[in-house]
């Protein structure tokens, strides 16, 4: 049995499907800034497995806080820092291309999950969370294809959550020429470059 399998985490009990009420955004981030802290402890001493923790609980997040009032902003708040100090401990985790390659599926699945863009950060960073160049391409060669299609499209209204995911991949990668050109078709570029 190895190291990964013996470790116990406590903050998936707190984060599970459901788990806070309408007026529970005071506790929600509360356990948030616990499970952070948990993580980081953990990845002091074993820095994979820190990031599985860090992808475990990102995709816990929506379903666990997705009945919360987050309309006060504490909530989202309290989530993007949560993700500020997750995400440089999964680029930093000197996993293997396979492991990283599964954490990348899972935390793709969590964000097109993700009902409010909670995990927006994560997209905004996906070219540094591949881990290397060769990988932040492939996931290039994926997306831009599609977001291409939507930024061309005359029709307004087109939204695809993968847009900065895919913009962050052609920055990692070196494709800048290529990142130029799919930023002239953007309509509302201020918008987009404001996050």
């Amino acid at each position: 049995m190895s190291q990964h399998d013996k470790h116990k985490w406590i903050f998936p009990a707190r984060f599970r499907t459901g788990a806070y009420s309408w007026k529970a955004s005071r506790l929600a981030c509360q356990r948030l800034r616990e499970a952070v802290s948990e993580i980081k402890r953990v990845a002091k001493k074993d820095p994979v497995l820190g990031a599985d923790g860090a992808v475990r609980l990102t995709e816990k997040i929506w379903p666990a806080l997705q009945h919360v009032d987050s309309s006060s902003g504490a909530l989202g708040s309290a989530v993007n820092k949560a993700l500020d100090a997750l995400i440089p401990i999964l680029v930093k985790a000197p996993a293997d291309e396979n492991t990283r390659n599964k954490w990348l599926e899972r935390l793709w699945q969590a964000m097109e999950e993700d009902g409010v863009d909670y995990l927006s950060p994560v997209g905004d960073r996906w070219g540094e969370i591949c881990g290397s160049v060769e990988v932040a391409g492939r996931w290039a060669d994926e997306l831009v294809s599609t977001l291409r299609l939507c930024w061309s499209d005359p029709n307004p209204g087109n939204y695809f959550h993968g847009a900065t995911a895919c913009l962050s991949c052609l920055l990692v990668a070196g494709r800048h020429q290529e990142l130029l050109d799919l930023l002239q078709l953007y309509r509302y570029s201020m918008s987009l470059l404001s996050r």
